[in-house]
Parts: C-alpha cells; sequence; structure tokens
C-alpha cells in the first residue's frame, strides 16, 4: 500500500488551531483498515515530517476526498514507496528519532562513528586552512600543497562512503574488477543526493554548494569538477596542480557532508554533544532543495481495536502505535 502527498490549504480539525497548513504545507496520508491516517510535514529546510501530529479519524469514502475535506489537499500524488519501508543506507524524511533512523537504515554503529571521526578530520583540516585563505572571490581560486592534500583525502572519504553502500547492498562492479564512477553515479537518484545543499554560513556572499547537482551518467567524472580536479592532480600534479583549488576542496568536503546525511541521517551532526557537532554547527547548515515528496519514508501505524471514530491529532510514537520500518536493500 503507497499513501499520498499534497499540499495542505486548510486545517479543519476540531479543538485545534485553524492556520497549522501555514507551518505545516504538505501533507502525507493512507488507510489502515478502519481508519485514515494523514502527516503534517514542513516544505523548508530539511522537510521535516512532524510525526507527532498524526490526524486519524474513521473511514467513510475515500481517502483521496477525505484529505480533500479535512485538509483542503490540493496537487495529489502517489508515495514511491509501501507505507512504513525503507531503504538501507538511504536517509529520507521522516526519519527524526535516532532509534528510529538506525532501524529503518540499518546502521552499523561502529561505521557510523568511524565516519564521524572521518568527517570531523576533514572539517578540522579545512577549518585549518580557512585561517589563513579567506574564501572570496580570489581566495577560493587559490591552490597548493595543503589544499591538494586536503582535496584528495576529501574525496578518497566520498568513494569510500559510495563503496560502502554498494558492498552492503552486495553490488558488485560492473567492469568486474573495481568500483567506477560509472558504478557509483548510480546512487545519485537512489540516495537523491542532489537534492542536498550546503551552506558554510561564516563567509557572506559565498554560493551555496550543491556538489552532486550535475552528476550524470553519460559523464560521471567531469560532470563532478571537484572529483575529476582530484583525478587530474592525483595522477599529475605536475600539470593539474592548480586543480587543488580552495573551492574544489569545499565542494568535496561539501560532498562527505551530504554523503554522512544520506547514510545516517543530518540531525546527530547538530545536536549530539560532540566535536563534531560543534564544528558542523559553527560552519554548515543544511538544507534540501527541489526535493522529491514521493521518495519520503512513511511510518506505518497499527491502530488498536476500539480506536475512537472520530477525527483528532495525536503522537502515534508516543502512543507506541508505530509497526517498525521493513528495510529493504538498494535496488539500482
Amino acid at each position: 500500500m503507497n499513501g499520498i502527498y499534497y499540499r495542505n490549504t486548510c486545517t479543519n480539525i476540531p479543538n485545534w488551531v485553524n492556520n497549522l497548513h501555514e507551518k505545516q504545507p504538505i501533507g502525507y496520508a493512507y488507510e489502515t483498515e478502519t481508519h485514515f491516517v494523514h502527516l503534517y510535514g514542513t516544505d523548508e529546510g530539511l522537510n521535516v515530517i512532524s510525526v507527532g501530529l498524526t490526524a486519524i479519524e474513521a473511514k467513510s469514502g475515500t481517502l483521496e476526498e477525505w484529505v480533500t475535506r479535512v485538509f483542503g489537499a490540493q496537487d495529489i500524488k502517489s508515495m514511491s514507496l509501501p507505507v512504513g519501508n525503507s531503504i538501507q543506507g538511504v536517509w529520507r524524511p521522516s526519519l527524526y528519532y535516532y532509534q528510529d533512523i538506525e532501524k529503518a537504515l540499518d546502521i552499523d554503529p561502529f561505521e557510523k562513528r568511524s565516519a564521524e571521526q572521518a568527517l570531523r578530520v576533514l572539517i578540522e583540516k579545512l577549518d585549518d586552512i580557512l585561517l589563513y585563505v579567506e574564501p572570496d572571490a580570489n581566495g577560493l581560486n587559490s591552490y597548493g600543497h595543503k589544499s591538494r592534500e586536503l582535496l584528495i583525502l576529501a574525496c578518497t572519504e566520498v568513494e569510500n562512503s559510495w563503496t560502502s553502500l554498494f558492498k552492503k547492498a552486495n553490488i558488485q562492479p560492473a567492469n568486474g574488477r573495481m568500483y567506477t564512477t560509472n558504478d557509483y553515479v548510480k546512487l545519485l537518484p537512489k540516495a537523491c543526493l542532489n537534492e542536498f545543499e550546503i551552506v558554510f554560513k561564516n563567509y557572506s556572499g559565498l554560493r551555496k554548494f550543491q556538489p552532486f547537482l550535475n552528476w550524470t551518467a553519460s559523464n560521471p567524472t567531469r560532470s563532478l569538477s571537484w572529483y575529476d580536479a582530484y583525478n587530474k592532480t592525483k595522477h599529475d600534479r605536475g600539470a593539474s596542480f592548480n586543480a587543488a583549488t580552495l573551492e574544489n576542496v569545499m565542494d568535496a568536503i561539501a560532498a562527505n557532508v551530504v554523503m554522512f546525511c544520506a547514510k545516517y541521517g543530518p540531525f546527530s551532526l547538530f545536536n549530539d554533544n560532540n566535536t563534531l557537532s560543534s564544528l558542523v554547527n559553527q560552519h554548515f547548515s543544511i538544507s534540501l532543495r527541489n526535493s522529491d515528496f514521493s521518495t519520503y519514508y512513511i511510518p506505518k501505524i497499527t491502530l488498536p481495536a476500539g480506536t475512537r471514530a472520530d477525527l483528532f491529532i495525536y503522537d502515534c510514537y508516543r502512543e507506541g502505535h508505530h509497526s517498525g520500518w521493513n528495510v529493504q536493500p538498494i535496488v539500482l
């Protein structure tokens, strides 16, 4: 059973605020054997789905009629995945709570801890470079041994993230020997990597970074300009030393932030009480741009017998009605 998503234009819930749709303009809905279910979601930042704002009502008519009557649903579309399904190693909203993320993505806590350490090292090295070079129009084009070193380190860590997803899904290299960008680019639509936007928030006028935005299967290496620069400067420093620019380094660091978010969710980067969270909060803001709402994960609830029939809002997680996640492997 796949649910639907739509834009909320009104709120018609008894004894509730009548403007909830203004801050939670996206709706997600499906039906159980006895009830219709609706969840509210935002359309900015990380497009959080508010699982604590679950509206239910006993079924009468069709699901589309219900969401239109109660929430003023417009532009109704189908979700891609069945309700309650998630994909291993691919974070999407509505995953917010840590335990939920760990179970839905089948996260290995030791692998995640290693990824946190690696990302911390990369950010600290970038932080050191930024003490000496300002990332303005001139500084972004600067290059040197330190930036080349960090570009190579950052890109090999991105490759490690790509490879770990393939190995976890037991996907072999297409050429039978080793993974290449012809393999890696297949992750782009599955993990929605092009949606992530990273802002280095300490610098006015600096562009926003979407490191995977222009990645294409037809030219999987050169379409990632920062990754192409890494290949060139790694294999031929003499001819391509000037490819190791600060801008390419910042794109590569942003790519590592994206890969961490895609694999483990973004929230631990901001909310944990550790050095990595401190660094991330100091340097970055993370959001989704032109996101595909149909790919989001919708939690499946199991309502107990005798659940009231009237329309009301409650927290399905707090009440223990969440049925858990059916984790699916990545299929490329």
